[in-house]
């Protein structure tokens, strides 16, 4: 029982530190409504999954509209004033940054305010952020 027990563990423990190693690294901000049309489904609201946990790309991660319907796993990792709640969040992709240019908006995602919320104490900030496709 006590083997079976350290297999687990050590399986649970493995998988954890490949996720770490696998993700990657970007920045993100809270954007607002009107969240319709989007780049992906235009005006279905069936588009958003539960709890409005949902994002817009940068051109990057984009990839011509491939990047329609993808999830990622978040984790805000830094920001000025300590933003961080601590934890992750999965979030779809239902559109595309397309409202500024690669040089006054350097953002991998923008982030629909609930999905933000959930993992920046402050709406305003802008934070650096862990992600992994899932």
């Amino acid at each position: 029982m006590k083997i079976l027990n350290l297999v687990i563990i050590s399986s649970l423990l493995l998988k954890q530190m490949t996720t770490l190693i696998l993700a990657d690294v970007g920045t993100a901000a809270s954007y607002g409504p009107p969240y319709i049309p989007t780049s992906c489904d235009g005006s279905r609201r069936e588009q958003f999954p539960p709890g409005n946990m949902f994002v817009a790309v940068n051109e990057g991660l984009w990839d011509n509209g491939a990047a329609c319907g993808r999830r990622y796993r978040v984790r805000c990792v830094s920001g000025m004033n300590k933003p961080c709640k601590g934890g992750s969040i999965d979030v779809k992709v239902v559109d595309s940054i397309t409202s500024c240019t690669k040089s006054s908006c350097p953002h991998t995602f923008h982030m629909s305010t609930e999905a933000f919320a959930a993992i920046s104490r402050f709406l305003n900030a802008n934070i650096n952020i862990e992600y992994i496709q899932i």
